[in-house]
């Protein structure tokens, strides 16, 4: 089978399209002929951090497909059903928060490739109102968004969210998803263009990074902040809070190390929290919940599947706006 693969070189220089040796099902797994796959930063992240001892793998943690084999044991799942992979290993329920979550596409192999063999608990039904562009993109983004806002940000109806840095696949499912609940957003960027975009798309405030947050929100303040970079936006977050408000972090973009000023912690009650992928309970949530508003991911470009090269070259610029799907097979 075709598959990219990374070899020892680190970053996109060691990402090659070639034949690989296709496998069989185990015990409680399916095999998957995978249609569409979708980029996320984090196959960046982990084609950056690779070793030179490390044996050469299959990145990608997102993808969509149909059953072609099935293997023993397995009885919840069809032959030819159209799916969705949940790259959310081994976390079952909401609660069971594991260590460090394990992710499909590192160190296992991933989605990069004309087929899959994967656990059957893994795999879910497709909903039939997206396309297979749009399902192969949405897994791990669209999964973390859920968790943040809901899960741990329980954003209601009416509370104002802000995204700062908008173009990412977790922070344009969250604006779709915060617009859906009837909550007003607020997001930030560099790019104009994005600005804009994230105006087209439902955003109801959009203003640069380098202004003044407290005069740009028009002295507004806001229930939740979903954080993703870090150092560089930190210190905003507190003038632009409401009292009992919530910052959700999920990523560290502009480094590892923040100053907290306490007492605009302690005074008006904010809360911090961590937060990162989901279980197998919340995919589904997350899925039913776009179904019932008809959410359909932001697909920035799409490339071939022998492409990958440009397609991590665009991401790691930090270009897109929305996600980057790869197609595998041209047929559908």
């Amino acid at each position: 089978m075709k598959a990219v693969m990374h070899y020892h070189t680190k970053g996109i220089p060691g990402l090659k399209y070639q034949d690989t040796q296709e496998e069989k099902p185990g015990y409680g797994e399916v095999k998957v002929k995978l249609i569409t796959v979708g980029l996320n930063r984090r196959d960046l992240f982990i084609i950056n951090k690779r070793n030179e001892d490390e044996q050469p793998f299959i990145p990608g943690s997102d993808g969509a497909g149909i059953i072609i084999e099935i293997g023993e044991g397995v009885s919840n799942v069809s032959l030819h059903t159209e799916v969705i992979i949940n790259p959310s290993l081994d976390w079952e329920c909401i609660d069971s928060v594991p260590d460090v979550p394990k992710i499909l596409g590192g160190p296992s192999n991933g989605t990069f490739s004309e087929y899959i063999i994967i656990s059957a608990k893994n795999v879910v039904e497709k909903p039939a109102y997206l396309s297979w562009k749009e399902a192969g993109v949405l897994p791990l983004s669209a999964l973390t968004a859920y968790r943040a806002l809901f899960t741990k940000g329980n954003l209601k109806e009416g509370q104002h969210l802000l995204v700062p840095g908008i173009g990412s696949g977790v922070a344009t499912y969250a604006m779709l998803f915060a617009k859906a609940i009837g909550a007003k957003v607020s997001v930030t960027s560099r790019s104009e263009e994005k600005r804009n975009l994230a105006k087209k798309y439902g955003a109801d405030h959009a203003f640069d990074n380098n202004s003044d947050w407290a005069k740009s929100l028009d002295g507004e303040k806001v229930d939740v902040i979903l954080d993703s970079i870090g150092p560089t936006t930190f210190p905003n977050y507190f003038d632009v809070l409401k009292p009992n408000g919530v910052i959700v972090n999920f990523g560290a973009s502009s480094g590892n190390k923040i100053e907290i000023p306490l007492r605009a912690l302690f005074y008006p009650q904010i809360s911090i929290l961590g937060t990162s992928m989901g279980s197998k309970e919340e995919f589904n949530q997350m899925l039913q919940f776009m179904t019932k508003y008809a959410i359909k991911p932001i697909i920035d470009q799409v490339y071939p599947l022998s492409e990958a090269v440009q397609a991590f070259s665009r991401m790691k610029k930090g270009s897109q706006f929305g996600n980057i799907a790869l197609v595998v097979n041209e047929k559908y």
